[in-house]
């Protein structure tokens, strides 16, 4: 395919997602039935992003930023299901050991940036120093003011290195987030999710709103501007953030010789008789 019939391609296919886009906020309530179907196109698109990544060695690094409870891991989930976790890292960094606490602040970081052929998804990221170790006391106020004054210019290198940086910042209402964490509780399945941080930080809603604000301020850069999503509705808001995604990257689709399998002989080889330990058909 040439690249004047892939450009009309797309533009076709973004005429047909327009479309689409105003049936589902005609109808409402999305049901599961839509949400699969746009989201297995969307996986599509990812697909064709990851091998372009590859083929043309470019680096992307995706940031993820929210509250508790705002749907940073769906959502990664929902980006990462379909596409090799060699080429879609996702990272999130544990909590500093005391040595890490020594070095630079952004030194860990920089290890987990990508190379060539490479995105990474930090779920969580460097601005842990703006946000929660700031509102809970794990730095003081004059280094979470050092550190907003140092990360537009650390952001300029990556962009001026060659990498794709994208900063999401998912966006929760008090109503909705209580019910998430509600959730968690009563859910044996999301237990885990549930971290001693988020029940001392559930009742500092002010405070993060104020620490959301400055790091706003500080590092919504025309190099790397942060892009906000509303979160209350977790189908909508995975579906919308992969469309802004796949917007911002110029991939194009890499052509792929037709892959055909051929005819294959089997019954030549006679398996000995092993005391295979199978395991139980319960179900």
């Amino acid at each position: 395919m040439s690249k004047k019939e892939h450009k009309k391609d797309r533009k076709s296919e973004e005429k047909a997602v327009s479309s689409r886009t105003e049936a589902l906020e005609k109808s409402g309530k999305l049901s599961r039935k839509e949400y699969d179907k746009e989201l297995e196109r969307l996986h599509v698109e990812l697909v064709k992003l990851q091998q372009w990544v590859v083929h043309e060695g470019k680096k992307i690094c995706i940031v993820f930023e929210g509250r508790d409870g705002a749907g940073k891991g769906g959502t990664i989930k929902a980006i990462t299901e379909r596409v090799s976790p060699r080429i879609f890292r996702v990272t999130a960094l544990p909590a500093p050991t005391e040595r890490e606490k020594s070095q630079m602040y952004i030194q860990r970081y920089l290890k987990h940036f990508p190379a060539a052929g490479e995105i990474v998804i930090f779920d969580r990221s460097w601005y842990n120093r703006a946000g929660v170790e700031r509102v809970m006391g794990f730095c003081s106020e004059e280094q979470a003011d050092a550190f907003l004054k140092m990360v537009p210019l650390v952001e300029r290198a990556m962009v001026d290195s060659g990498i794709i940086l994208l900063k999401y910042w998912l966006e929760v209402s008090p109503g909705e987030q209580q019910k998430r964490l509600e959730e968690r509780v009563d859910d044996g399945r999301k237990i885990w999710k549930l971290s001693p941080m988020d029940l001392k930080s559930y009742n500092r809603w002010d405070e993060y709103s104020r620490a959301r604000d400055e790091m706003f301020k500080a590092s919504d850069t025309p190099w790397a501007p942060w892009f906000v999503a509303n979160s209350e509705d977790k189908k909508r808001v995975r579906l919308n953030l992969i469309s802004h995604l796949l917007k911002q990257i110029p991939y194009e689709e890499i052509p792929q010789e037709k892959v055909k399998l051929g005819k294959r002989k089997i019954g030549k080889y006679k398996s000995i008789d092993y005391p295979f330990k199978l395991i139980a058909e319960i179900f």
